[in-house]
Order: C-alpha cells, then sequence, then structure tokens
C-alpha cells in the first residue's frame, strides 16, 4: 500500500506546475444506507479500479445510525462509515480533509494530497428540517471551500418523505438555501458559490403511473416512459430557482425501494413504488450581465472581459457518469454515484506556507525543520507542524508535532526546533505539515532529505 501512496504522490506532484486549463475529476456518491453498518469494501462504490483516478472524493450518507448511545460514541470517535473510507482512501494519497455530521446525515470530503494546499477557507454548516426546525432527522449539512480559487459548495439533502408532499421537499430546499451562511463576504449563502452541488435522498417519488406499468417499464429499460411523471424534474418545469440546476439523464434503475441484500423492489405487503429518490444535481453560478454604458467595479470590469477561445467558463463542469450501483445490498436503497469533470483555470498555484527538513535527521540529535511564508495569511497562537505518515488519514493523523513560537508568522529565515523522539525510520517517506486553525500545509520528505514540494489541506 505505502509502496502505491508513494507513486501516487510524486505522479501528482509532478502536475503541480502552472497550466492554462487543468481538469480535475470529482467523484460524488449520495446514499440512504438505512442505519446498516458499513460493507466490508467500497472500491466499486468509489470506482477505485476505474483507469481514470479521481482528484476529490464527496461522500453523503443518509440515515446513519443515530441511536442515542451510537451517536455519542459517534462524537467521541469517528463512526464506523469514516473509518472505513478513511481506511480505503488513506493508503491510496487521498486525505480526509472535513466532515459535518447531523444526526443521521454525514457529509465527508476527501481530497488528494497534491491538492491540499489549495483547498482553503474550508466551512461546514447544517439545518435540520424535521419537526419544524428542532429535529435533525431531516434537513441538510453542508461544506464549502475555495478549490484553486474557486468557490464550490457540497450540500447533502434528507427531505421529508411520501408520495403527497413534493411541495413541501421544495419547500424545505429552498429553506436550507436560505437559512445557510458562511462567514465569507464573497460567499455568505450557497447560492452565492462559483459551483453548488446538491444531492442526497431527495424523496421524489413518480406519481400517476400504476406499480405493474413502473415494473415494466424499468424491467425493459425503458426508463424514459417514467421522466414525465418524476416529481423533480416536474418540479423544475415550475420553479425558477431549480431550473438553475443541472442534472444527467435518469437512464438508470429507480434507487428506492429494494427489499435489503436483493435485487428486487419492495415485495412487502406495501408494495412501494420504486422511484429515483436519490439524486445529484449541480448549479454554475449565472453570470451578471452589466450593461457597457455603467461602471463597475474591478470585479465587474473583469467580467466584461472576452473569454479565449473555448473559454466559455472560468470553471466549466462536464458530467462523465451518473448512475447507482447494484453491487450492495445493505440498505433498501441502493447507492448512486456521479462522476464529474471539472475544468478550470487555476487562480491560485502558490502554497501559503513550505515547511522543509534541515540536513539529516538522526536520534542522537535534535531534529530542525524551517519554513518559510510564500503568500500573506493569518496566523495564530494555535498554528502547529506536525509529522505523519505518507498513508495518514486526516490532519489529526500525525506522529508528533510541535507548537510554531508564537502568534506571529515567522520570517522565512527563522527556524523552528522540534523534539527528536519521532524520529523516522530509514527509507520511509513522510510528510511534514505546517497546521494552522483552517488549512494545514507540507512536504514530502524521506530520509535522505529528497523533498519533493507537495502538499497539504485543513483541520
Amino acid at each position: 500500500m505505502e509502496a502505491r501512496a508513494r507513486r501516487s504522490a510524486l505522479k501528482f506532484a509532478s502536475t503541480v506546475g502552472p497550466r492554462e486549463r487543468e481538469s480535475c475529476r470529482l467523484h460524488i456518491v449520495t446514499w440512504n444506507v438505512a442505519t446498516a453498518e458499513p460493507p466490508s469494501d467500497v472500491s466499486s462504490l468509489l470506482q477505485l479500479n476505474s483507469h481514470v483516478s479521481s482528484d476529490l472524493f464527496v461522500i453523503g450518507l443518509q440515515e446513519v445510525n443515530a441511536r442515542p448511545l451510537r451517536y455519542i460514541t459517534d462524537l467521541a470517535f469517528d463512526d464506523s462509515w469514516s473509518v472505513l473510507f478513511m481506511a480505503t482512501l488513506g493508503p491510496l494519497g487521498y486525505v480526509k480533509v472535513t466532515s459535518i455530521r447531523m444526526q443521521g446525515l454525514l457529509l465527508l470530503l476527501f481530497a488528494r494530497q497534491a491538492h491540499l494546499p489549495f483547498i482553503r477557507d474550508i466551512q461546514t454548516t447544517y439545518t435540520r428540517t424535521g419537526l419544524f426546525g428542532y429535529w435533525g432527522n431531516k434537513g441538510g449539512v453542508s461544506v464549502r471551500f475555495s478549490f484553486f480559487g474557486h468557490m464550490l459548495c457540497f450540500l447533502n439533502c434528507h427531505l421529508a418523505a411520501h408520495m403527497n408532499y413534493a411541495a413541501q421537499r421544495v419547500d424545505e430546499f429552498e429553506y436550507i438555501l436560505d437559512m445557510q451562511d458562511f462567514d465569507m463576504y464573497n460567499t455568505p449563502h450557497i447560492l452565492d458559490h462559483k459551483l453548488v452541488f446538491w444531492f442526497g435522498d431527495l424523496n421524489f417519488r413518480i406519481e400517476d403511473h400504476g406499480l405493474h406499468f413502473l415494473r415494466s417499464a424499468i424491467n425493459s429499460n425503458r426508463f424514459n416512459l417514467l421522466w414525465d411523471k418524476d416529481q423533480l424534474l416536474m418540479m423544475r418545469k415550475k420553479e425558477a430557482f431549480l431550473q438553475e440546476f443541472e442534472e444527467g439523464p435518469l437512464r438508470f434503475k429507480p434507487t428506492y425501494k429494494f427489499d435489503r441484500f436483493s435485487d428486487s423492489y419492495d415485495t412487502s405487503g406495501k408494495k412501494r413504488k420504486p422511484a429515483w429518490t436519490d439524486r445529484i444535481l449541480w448549479r454554475v453560478k449565472p453570470k451578471v450581465n452589466i450593461p457597457e454604458e455603467e461602471e463597475g467595479s474591478e470585479e465587474e470590469e473583469e467580467v466584461r472581459k472576452p473569454l479565449k477561445d473555448g473559454e466559455d467558463l472560468p470553471l466549466k463542469v462536464v458530467l462523465d457518469t451518473y448512475t447507482c450501483s447494484m453491487n450492495y445490498g445493505i440498505s433498501d436503497h441502493k447507492p448512486v454515484i456521479g462522476t464529474f469533470s471539472l475544468e478550470l483555470k487555476k487562480k491560485s498555484e502558490t502554497p501559503l506556507v513550505r515547511v522543509y527538513a534541515e540536513g539529516e535527521w538522526s536520534a542522537s540529535e535534535d531534529a530542525i525543520v524551517s519554513y518559510n511564508i510564500l503568500e500573506p495569511f493569518p496566523s495564530s497562537t494555535w498554528d502547529w507542524i506536525g509529522l505523519y505518515k505518507i498513508d495518514f488519514k486526516n490532519a489529526l493523523d500525525y506522529i508528533t508535532y510541535t507548537w510554531v513560537k508564537d502568534d506571529e508568522v515567522s520570517s522565512s529565515e527563522e527556524v523552528i526546533q522540534v523534539t527528536p523522539y519521532f524520529l523516522v525510520c530509514e527509507g520511509k517517506l513522510y510528510i511534514i505539515g505546517y497546521i494552522m486553525f483552517v488549512t494545514y500545509y507540507c512536504v514530502w520528505w524521506s530520509c535522505d532529505n529528497n523533498i519533493q514540494n507537495v502538499s497539504l489541506s485543513h483541520v
């Protein structure tokens, strides 16, 4: 595993240099797990055998086991789902950047280590919609961050159930959009972000058609016969704000409701109708049209500039796949997977901090680490420098750490002294990271003092 992680790290370290346009692959999973324990293997869920590797993984789960004792335990320690995803992705060079949990709703963000210095301004929030806003069994959890200077937001929702509540589901989504805000001057609300992904168990059903017709259309793969009665597609035609969201064609089986450990739809006495309850949508922020005669800010002037050939958007989203996985039977829902190519022009390519080992480290001498500031940033007394194994899973998965000396960012000449008791094994590859309140940065370091200018991200 370590050798594979090292090859992956070095491969992506070599691609960090400046480019006109970059294509990053995003892998999104939404899955209502119905309080089940995770399966033993999620490789096919994450498509780890694909010939194209992902840069970001965003995993949204609903109905994670939130019984009181279990929920309290999960607050003190990582929940079993997070542990599984970290154990799977960590050895492959991915780090859990952040997560947010609201009762049964869980949202996880993983990124390649090479991208971490460019994932900044990370914030999470949540909104309850159950029991008139007092209970978190329904609602939404979100994470926002800057990715190479582009503002992204991911919203995982679990909306009201049952056929007759389509309008209420739209109201709940609108309420979540209104209630969630961030401490960011340029993107205080979800829809202020350049790119928003909305996904989850949205609970929209298929109206009118009888059970026999539904199953006949599904069994013959004529899914298009059901589209005109899909509640979300119908609502998108009525609601102007929903028309700004895009979705791929529903060319996969409805993902609800299945008998557990089976590919058969509900055979219980209730015989619930199949439905595409689990969805992934996205929205690129519309451009602002500014009349030529009006004077505006520098940002507005930038919008007016003609785009280069082929640069139809500063950030372009291409849907690569939109499907469900029939490989998992632990829930009455099947997971939905969306993979995207984000074609973007990087607005930031310089890490804030460069950290590196001084000389050769040995057990007989104090280790010395130097760091220099490449771009100004707000420091604090909580900033620290950590040492990690190459396959570390998150910011707290360190071997040891030392605090920076004070609340002022040091000059590029200042040397940080760290204690020697954590010293490394010969031939192993390690990471040294500068960790700050919202973002941490690092370099690769091996015992021969060969330093690769790669990276890190968020506490």
